[in-house]
């Protein structure tokens, strides 16, 4: 049956598995705590013996800033880089392990039990490494081509004597980017989708099925994602809003507060993008099964005959591409 509504599915999958959106903050979080801790041990040996510190501890000075980073040497600023992008990547690892359950979750009808999620995880981790493998190297290489050729338009506008245009012609450029990477990233998105949720062995058969859907449907599926990511700039804009107006420059626990609920806010779009792909997985790249069901019998085969079986075919839920049941 045709689902009218891409965004309403995708949003009813986010809100009937919350518990994602909660484990996936608290992972960030943990992992946060660990890549800062070299920043924050720097920061305290040179701010907690300075009275020029006061400009960040009564409200956001950036000289200050600025002060404090140039005091900070070349050592002291590999020792804090190196701690967060380590933890970077193990976020990266952790996501790959645990978005197929996150995928299978959200395609079942009831809630996915502990183990069913897990299994899901364990079976799926190969294949979503290799896909996002593919993904980063289309979209690096790609993103790297439209900023180059984006950079080349401004600064040939720049000899123009029309002000104006370098401005518009960038911040063009910038939509179009956004948009050819959204597109990208809905291809990708189906892929990983598929290959949970069918069950695919084969990656570079759910890209291509991905890469295929993702263009036929590309009206829908780009401006469902787009007002996924409006969204997502809302509690952007709104949590920054908070945090200038409500809290005091010199409450820590505020800030921290508001902080964690803007994140985990912005969580909620990036999961409802993945509810769009499922959503739009159910509807158009789900596999039929063939299920064998009996005949009726013929008055001449009499009572005792056994039954034909005949062909009918049924969605698959989830988990295998083919499946195939005798009927008693």
């Amino acid at each position: 049956m045709r689902n009218p509504s891409l965004l309403g599915g995708g949003f009813g999958m986010v809100m009937r598995n919350p518990r994602y959106l909660f484990w996936f903050w608290l992972l960030n979080l943990t992992l946060a705590e660990f890549a800062t801790a070299a920043f924050r041990r720097s920061a305290h040996a040179i701010l907690d013996h300075s009275l020029y510190a006061d400009g960040l501890i009564h409200g956001f000075d950036a000289s200050v800033l600025v002060g404090l980073l140039a005091k900070l040497d070349s050592g002291q600023m590999a020792s804090m880089a190196m701690p967060a992008g380590y933890f970077a990547f193990v976020f990266f690892l952790f996501t790959a392990l645990f978005l197929p359950g996150v995928f299978a979750g959200y395609a079942s009808a009831g809630r996915l039990s502990r183990e069913d999620f897990f299994r899901a995880c364990g079976r799926n981790l190969w294949r979503f490494l290799r896909i996002l493998i593919v993904a980063g190297i289309v979209m690096g290489l790609v993103a790297a081509a439209l900023f180059a050729a984006n950079g080349a338009m401004v600064k040939k506008a720049a000899e123009s004597t029309n002000e104006v245009l370098p401005f518009k012609l960038k911040i063009t450029g910038l939509a179009v980017i956004f948009l050819i990477m959204t597109t990208l990233r809905i291809w990708f998105d189906l892929a990983e989708a598929d290959v949970v949720l069918n069950d695919q062995r084969v990656v570079r058969t759910s890209i291509a099925s991905a890469f295929k859907h993702t263009f036929r449907n590309l009206g829908r599926l780009l401006g469902s994602y787009t007002l996924a990511t409006l969204a997502a700039a809302g509690f952007l804009v709104g949590g920054l809003w908070v945090w200038m107006k409500l809290v005091a420059p010199e409450s820590i626990l505020g800030a921290f507060v508001i902080a964690q609920i803007t994140l985990f806010l912005l969580l909620i779009p990036r999961f409802w993008q993945r509810g769009i792909a499922v959503a739009y997985w159910q509807e158009r790249m789900r596999i039929s099964a063939v299920a064998i069901q009996p005949a009726e019998t013929s008055a001449a085969a009499g009572p005792g005959a056994p039954a034909a079986p005949t062909r009918e075919t049924v969605p698959v839920a989830s988990g295998s591409a083919t499946r195939l049941s005798q009927a008693d």
